[in-house]
């Protein structure tokens, strides 16, 4: 079973149903994984808003890069690129500004964090990659 719990239909749903996207951690280098990611999102129609403090303000994949999550509101889902320790902070601040779900993504696991976006009302989706689940999936290729 997978780290989150999530079942295929759940994931399809939250693919299928969200359309505003922060990635935190978003890198304008073209060989990090959350580049290509940021990328097939947008591709895929999502609405993504790159969230990088150092690139804030560059424009990636056709948009501004945010130097918070507070500048990328209001927001569906929190792509979040950062390392396990990390991850707290940002789950919180989604929970904060009213995100409907968290996806932390492929080695990114944080219990007490997914604890604390469950209790507040998030989805949570921890140790998967968008990308990889849309094509493991056979969604279409647009949103």
């Amino acid at each position: 079973m997978s780290a989150d719990g999530m079942s295929d239909e759940a994931i399809r749903a939250l693919l299928m149903n969200t359309r505003r996207i922060a990635v935190v951690g978003a890198s304008a280098n073209p060989s990090r994984p959350s580049f290509g990611v940021a990328a097939f999102l947008v591709d895929r129609g999502f609405d993504v808003t790159p969230v990088n403090p150092g690139l804030a303000g560059q424009v990636l994949h056709g948009s501004v890069v945010a130097p918070s999550l507070a500048e990328a509101t209001p927001l569906d889902m929190v792509d979040i690129f950062r390392r396990s320790e990390e991850v707290g902070p940002v789950v919180d601040e989604a929970i904060r500004l009213g995100a409907r779900c968290v996806w932390m993504q492929l080695g990114i696991i944080h219990p007490e964090a997914a604890a604390r976006a469950r209790d507040a009302g998030l989805i949570v989706v921890m140790d998967r990659c968008p990308l990889i689940e849309w094509r493991r999936l056979g969604m279409a290729m647009s949103a």
